[in-house]
């Protein structure tokens, strides 16, 4: 299993509905081919660097996985025929320099990803006593 970092450009025409299908449908071609998922960033809709396919905009997603070799051919195969991916590029880590930040990454998008439903459910609390004391 090597380590890969996988960045899709998605239409920035698409809803979210529509968007959040396609990273699912790109995390279940991931996971048939042997993939795991270590981290997913979205990083939002942003402008290109030049226009592609007449948009001048792209919605940014990063999967960090670890996958055998021959997956890899397969996952770009599929989102080279998925006419909603822009652009996308595979990188793999090989040294230990690299693995190590692609490690950092990874720590990084979890804790970020960890954070954020621990506020949330301290809110949710905060109103449940608010509604209690009432």
């Amino acid at each position: 299993m090597r380590h890969y970092e996988l960045l899709v450009v998605v239409k920035p025409t698409l809803t979210v509905e529509e968007l959040q299908a396609k990273l699912s449908f790109l995390k279940e071609i991931l996971e048939k081919n042997g993939a795991v998922i270590a981290a997913t960033l979205e990083m939002g809709t942003r402008k290109l660097a030049y226009q592609i396919d007449k948009f001048e905009r792209g919605t940014y997603v990063v999967f960090y996985f670890t996958a055998p070799t021959a997956a890899i051919a397969e996952v770009e195969r599929l989102i080279r025929i998925t006419e909603e991916f822009i652009r996308f590029m595979t990188v793999k880590f090989e040294n230990q320099k690299e693995l190590r930040f692609w490690n950092k990454q990874v720590e990084k998008i979890t804790k970020k990803s960890d954070v954020a439903p621990v506020v949330e459910s301290k809110e949710i609390v905060e109103e449940q006593q608010a509604t209690t004391e009432a």
